[in-house]
């Protein structure tokens, strides 16, 4: 008499289960997706240096920074080396307070993703952005970026970058420094906080 009645529920637990397995991606999938939040926000970084650079008038760099493109906000701070020289380096900082650009497009078959980026408050341990800039002005720049950023939202935890970078600068016709525009590669990983890692690679 009950047999109907646990085929239907067998036939039913399996389907549930099916389902969440499907929705479950792999901790390098995340790390992905922790990345792609963030990939907006490295160039903004590296405008905002360059900005801090042109500005600055001591070793310190006025403070930078912007918005995310959806909400909350994205800082630079740091040192920059004095002198006349071609050569100068750059020691920043990265803080972010509520930082998101907004929904990520991950694939054509997924739903996107909304992530929400936090950084400590504390400048000495926020993300290090180190660069140095050779032949300036029309010259190269190689740099790292280099910590760690707390997400909310569609992922939950940390992910850490160590990224490196190598472009061209020039002049920008005002007589300052800026990067040029699609001559930035960047590489390395992103890991998140479950174990998954993600080999970034793009141009800028």
């Amino acid at each position: 008499m009950h047999l109907p009645s646990l085929r239907v529920l067998a036939v039913l637990s399996v389907t549930a289960l099916l389902s969440a397995c499907s929705d479950e991606i792999s901790s390098d999938e995340q790390a992905r997706r922790a990345y792609l939040g963030l990939d907006k926000s490295i160039e903004k970084s590296l405008q905002l240096g360059f900005a801090g650079f042109n500005a600055a008038s001591s070793a310190n760099i006025p403070p930078q920074s912007t918005t995310g493109d959806a909400a909350g906000t994205l800082g630079i701070t740091g040192q920059v080396d004095q002198g006349s020289s071609a050569n100068k380096g750059m020691r920043l900082r990265v803080g972010m307070t509520g930082y998101t650009d907004g929904e990520v497009t991950v694939s054509e078959e997924e739903e996107p993703v909304n992530i929400t980026y936090q950084t400590t408050t504390d400048t000495a341990a926020q993300p290090a952005l180190d660069l140095s800039l050779r032949n300036i002005p029309n010259g190269t720049f190689t740099g790292t970026l280099v910590g760690s950023f707390q997400m909310a939202g569609d992922i939950e935890g940390e992910v850490s970058l160590n990224l490196s970078m190598s472009g061209q600068i020039e002049d920008d016709g005002t007589g300052k420094v800026r990067r040029k525009a699609g001559s930035t590669t960047v590489t390395g990983t992103a890991k998140s906080s479950n174990g998954g890692e993600f080999q970034v690679n793009v141009t800028l």
